[in-house]
């Protein structure tokens, strides 16, 4: 049994029931679950390993509820930077068709130190296109090299151009061996104890691109497995006209007609998320994925997040895609999220303990766990840490340091600490080497775009 202790924070946000806020706060783990946390004049005084947190505001790991992580190869590509969703996804579906496993591998590395080192140490990745032999393996091999705790969405698309979906014919996948797939990775991967670091979620990609049948299908997979499911669902304005056009629903609707609202559900984006899709989402405890940054690229509008959370239902925060994003900077998107809501619905619309909120316990909610998002005695021990000495923050911390982190957004995390593991240790990040990683990926992404011309 190893013991861990992370003590003298300036303030430990602890999004526990009460939400305390400790001054000269400090977190014991033991096995890299939470035994204790107080003043740390009150916790043990020796550990197998002491961190000190000094000059530091510690919080819980942030949680990104959606993630397109391949998507990493293909930031700012010209003919993608200004066009809606439908237009982007014409221009990419080609280039990503090039795909290899090991751009999967490589892409999924980068984007997860990209999210670590923001501050986030649990991370869904919904990959849904699976040309040239690559596998959701191939993401899943990359998140245990680096030891993020990571929820595995296997996507699918099944409905091309010639049956009136949106991707290219050549990109979809037969629905059989989409289930079959599907199958073999909850049996192979799936872990549903408390703390687990992988889990598998079951996560046809959108209403324009898989069928009804897959759709009813996929959830009764899910369901007999008791994982849960993912897709997109009114993004913008288009996306709900296609489904008024094609099966005569709102994209609520059409959810609920599938089965696929549940406390085992959540749904990315929902920016024209109607009343009463509002309502059906609450009254069903279904998640949504708030991506703002991803809604501003893309000009989908802006998600009426302060209805959803006075409905009760989850919400958490999501970098999506970082071809439509461009960054995955979990807490900027915190930020973001607070700022949008401010321009939408005024300036006491969300917050910044209320971002705050969303990129941590809202976040856990939505992926169905009970065990991440807050610290306390139980939790599991995921921590990070951002210096208050930073460059970003002068002055702030004389004011309020927790707000701050919103308000300002420090760059990097000084310390991140996942399962009770030392990921990012004063500013470095531990599990490897980011320069040759960053060549890898440039060389990857150069032959990704070559090979689509």
């Amino acid at each position: 049994m190893t013991t861990l202790l992370l003590k003298d924070a300036d303030v430990l946000v602890t999004m526990d029931a009460a939400r305390r806020e400790i001054p000269g706060g400090g977190v014991f783990m033991r096995d890299g679950v939470i035994e204790q946390l107080g003043p740390t004049g009150e916790l043990p005084a020796t550990a197998d390993k002491v961190i000190s947190l000094a000059g530091c505001v510690a919080l819980p790991g942030l949680v990104n509820t959606h993630h397109h992580m391949y998507q990493s190869l293909t930031r700012a590509v010209p003919g993608a930077q200004d066009a809606e969703l439908f237009a982007w996804l014409r221009r990419l579906y080609p280039i990503w068709g090039g795909l290899t496993p090991e751009m999967i591998r490589v892409s999924t590395l980068t984007a997860m130190a990209e999210l670590i080192l923001s501050g986030c140490t649990t991370s869904s990745d919904h990959l849904y296109i699976y040309p040239n032999g690559c596998r959701l393996d191939d993401s899943i091999e990359a998140a245990r090299q680096i030891g993020m705790r990571f929820h595995a969405a296997r996507g699918a698309m099944s409905v091309g151009e010639s049956q009136g979906g949106l991707p290219p014919d050549r990109l979809v996948e037969r629905e059989g061996d989409i289930l079959r797939d599907t199958r073999r990775l909850i049996e192979t991967w799936h872990n549903a104890s408390r703390h687990s670091m992988l889990r598998i979620a079951v996560a046809p990609c959108s209403p324009f691109s898989v069928s009804r049948e897959l759709m009813r299908e996929s959830a009764e997979l899910a369901r007999s497995y008791g994982v849960s499911m993912h897709t997109h669902l009114a993004e913008n304005d288009n996306d709900v006209a296609y489904s008024r056009e094609q099966f005569g629903m709102t994209p609520a609707e059409y959810a609920e007609s599938l089965g696929w609202v549940g406390h085992d559900v959540w749904h990315a984006h929902c920016v024209k998320l109607d009343t009463a899709g509002i309502q059906l989402f609450a009254h069903t405890g279904t998640g949504v994925a708030h991506c703002p940054c991803s809604n501003m690229r893309l000009a989908s509008g802006i998600a009426p997040i302060p209805a959803m959370r006075e409905a009760g239902l989850p919400v958490g925060l999501g970098v999506d895609g970082c071809a439509s994003n461009d960054a995955a900077h979990l807490l900027g998107e915190a930020r973001q999220a607070m700022l949008l809501a401010r321009v939408g619905f005024g300036p006491a619309a969300m917050s910044a303990r209320q971002a705050l909120e969303l990129a941590t316990l809202g976040g856990a909610r939505v992926l169905g766990r009970d065990d991440i998002g807050a610290l306390a005695p139980g939790m599991s021990g995921d921590v990070v840490a951002f210096p208050t000495d930073s460059v970003e923050l002068a002055g702030a911390g004389v004011h309020d340091a927790v707000a701050s982190l919103v308000f300002c957004t420090p760059q990097r995390v000084r310390h991140s600490i996942i399962n009770g593991r030392h990921i990012v240790a004063d500013g470095e990040f531990l599990p490897l080497d980011l320069a040759p990683l960053v060549a890898d990926h440039n060389r990857l992404a150069r032959l990704l775009i070559n090979s689509a011309h």
